[in-house]
């Protein structure tokens, strides 16, 4: 199917948006009309920019509080709309957006709103136009697509059809279902948004929280499967008023809006797949693309970590303490290998994506995940508009292909283990020099259990939809977490609740000193099975865990049903606990911050636990915070 996007979607001038939507393969643009008022170009000059472009102008919008007027009004309407359509002719737009009027003055009338539509639907005819009429959510008289279908009805002129747009349907809580039974030839123009699920008025809802299917809470494939097989063949087309996406950058947001509609598009692909050789009732008439198939990571092969040479000395000691012997040197990069077990983590002394010392704070820079079929992934990765790392190799090393995440974290697609041997890229490294540091063994670790990553502002959605998109994970629930400096939102993205998990935080107040004190740190998650030996070894080799205040354990007593001696064991090493619902525990501590911005944890989880001690975040953030201040 065509894809097409509002000009409202994205930040910039009409012409930084047109070429922003062009540039990431759209096919054609909803303009918006203020945007085209606040242009220099006249209207011929915007059509033939887009024709130089590759795009289609597929919607002039929005014409607004037309119908259910009196006599003065309608006539005033008509000659506003006249001039209107004259204006879509230069500029090669054939469908105008009517919505529903939302005045208090509109007159509760079918027969009249449907007999001024038909006027207007005349008057758009002879201008080679039609009218895509929308009813929208907080709509005087008219607020649902089946009220505003049977106004079309009545009216009943060839030019007049419907503009159904997800939010104003989904908000309300009505069924689309009763969409398939509207014949497809009048579904004139379809507009996708998705919204997280909120209680509040929902003209303010709509104007500031929507975003790009995937990323909210509507069943975007159920809504758009009906549409479909009701006949509609228009464009997949977004709209989608969101304050950050109107201050973020607009090529990226239009490389996150295409991935969205891709993602969406092989959703409905797939369910609309022939089963036993037979098409499903009401498949689509159009063809739906799909993308290659998702290719799950078994686990993180590696967690890269990059750290000035001022706090390396301290990473290598924590590792050391937690267990980690140093085993390897990469060959031609500043990179050590740590391992325990199946735990791997590259300490890298230099930025490998600019090819110089590393002089930033300590951070997770990079994440390998173990694929089966890493050029299958890194196909799909190409079809959903995710940036191809450039890297410095040398011609004798393996050829990883990597991507960039959002928040600039480096995605490398690892092969799993040819035949039961290493890795393919264990053999860019070769045996570790002796250092000062080199000890391992003591309890073991089963792996990396999960890696928190801190995200900008403007590219937490943008985040969880790479992620959930590229490696077939599933997004969790957003959680707020309430520390010193303010809320931070938190996602998992996880499959089934198993690893590899990756957890996405962000302050909701945007970034600053206290956004970082509140959220602005990354971690990474080491499992266990018995997190009080792995604590009782790590102390024993000399590691401080975070101390956790003693009103934390009182408050345990209270709510637990722990023995007091493990309650004050636990304390003693600083463990915290969580229970859910069902059974399931977590017991786990933390390290200190490393160079402000990034700590490690050890997990052990048991009965089928599948959080990750959110109770216990805002007390390790504020601990945290603590000893930043210090």
């Amino acid at each position: 199917m065509r894809h097409s996007i509002a000009t409202v979607c994205l930040s910039g001038t009409l012409e930084e948006k047109l070429r922003a939507a062009a540039e990431v393969g759209f096919d054609g643009v909803e303009v918006f009309e203020n945007d085209l008022i606040a242009s220099p170009l006249r209207p011929r000059e915007i059509r033939d920019l887009a024709g130089e472009l590759g795009l289609s102008i597929d919607l002039y919008q929005p014409f607004r509080d037309f119908e259910g007027v009196d006599g003065a009004t309608l006539a005033a309407n008509l000659r506003r709309a006249e001039a209107k359509f004259a204006l879509m002719a230069e500029l090669g737009a054939d469908t105008v957006l009517v919505c529903s009027n939302a005045t208090p003055a509109a007159v509760d009338d079918d027969g009249l709103a449907a007999a001024q539509l038909r006027l207007l639907a005349e008057a758009a005819e002879r201008y080679g136009v039609r009218v895509a009429y929308e009813a929208l959510a907080w709509g005087t008289r008219v607020s649902t697509y089946r009220h505003s279908w049977e106004l079309v009805r009545r009216a009943d002129h060839p030019a007049l059809g419907l503009c159904l747009d997800s939010f104003h349907i989904l908000s309300r809580g009505d069924d689309p279902a009763g969409i398939r039974d509207i014949p497809g030839e009048k579904l004139f123009f379809l507009q996708l948004a998705d919204a997280p699920r909120l209680r509040m008025d929902v003209l303010q809802w709509s104007r500031h929280h929507r975003c790009f299917p995937g990323q909210g809470g509507f069943d975007l494939a159920a809504f758009t499967g009906h549409v479909l097989a009701a006949g509609y063949a228009g464009p997949l087309s977004l709209e989608v008023f969101n304050d950050v996406f109107r201050a973020a950058d607009p090529g990226r947001t239009a490389a996150d809006a295409l991935r969205s509609l891709t993602v969406l598009e092989d959703a409905l692909a797939r369910r609309d797949a022939p089963r036993d050789g037979r098409a499903a009732a009401g498949r689509p008439s159009v063809a739906l693309a799909r993308l290659p198939e998702p290719e799950v990571p078994r686990g993180f092969g590696f967690v890269e970590v990059a750290a000035p040479a001022a706090t390396a000395g301290g990473i290598r000691s924590l590792l050391a303490a937690l267990g980690f012997a140093h085993t390897r040197d990469h060959r031609s990069k500043p990179v050590q290998l740590w391992e325990h077990g199946p735990a791997r983590i590259l300490l890298n002394a230099a930025d490998p994506r600019l090819g110089h010392t590393w002089d930033g704070a300590a951070s997770v820079t990079a994440l390998g995940v173990d694929l089966d079929a890493p050029e299958r992934a890194a196909a799909r990765a190409e079809r959903l508009c995710a940036p191809v790392l450039a890297r410095r190799n040398d011609p004798s090393e393996t050829r990883l292909q990597a991507v960039a995440a959002p928040d600039g974290t480096a995605l490398f697609l690892c092969p799993s283990r040819d035949g039961g041997g290493e890795e393919p890229w264990l053999a860019d490294f070769s045996a570790a020099a002796v250092e000062d540091v080199r000890p391992g063994g003591g309890p073991a670790l089963t792996g990396i259990d999960h890696v928190g990553l801190h995200q900008p502002f403007d590219h937490f959605d943008e985040a969880s939809l790479f992620y959930t998109a590229l490696l077939g994970l599933e997004a969790g629930e957003s959680t707020e977490l309430a520390s010193p400096g303010g809320l931070v939102r938190s996602r998992a993205l996880s499959r089934a609740g198993q690893g590899p998990r990756i957890a996405l935080n962000v302050s909701l107040v945007g970034d600053g000193p206290r956004a970082r004190a509140a959220g602005g740190v990354q971690h990474i998650a080491l499992a266990c099975d018995d997190v009080v030996a792995v604590a009782e070894a790590a102390v024993a080799a000399g590691l401080r865990t975070l101390p956790v205040p003693d009103n934390y354990y009182d408050d345990l007593a209270a709510r637990t049903d722990l023995p007091p001696h493990r309650r004050e064991h636990m304390r003693q090493l600083n463990i915290l606990h969580d229970r859910e619902p069902g059974g399931g525990g977590f017991l786990h501590f933390f390290t200190p911050l490393l160079d402000g911005h990034l700590f490690f944890e050890v997990v052990q989880r048991t009965g089928g636990y599948t959080g990750y001690g959110a109770r216990n975040t805002p007390v390790r953030m504020a601990v945290h915070r603590t000893e930043r201040a210090a």
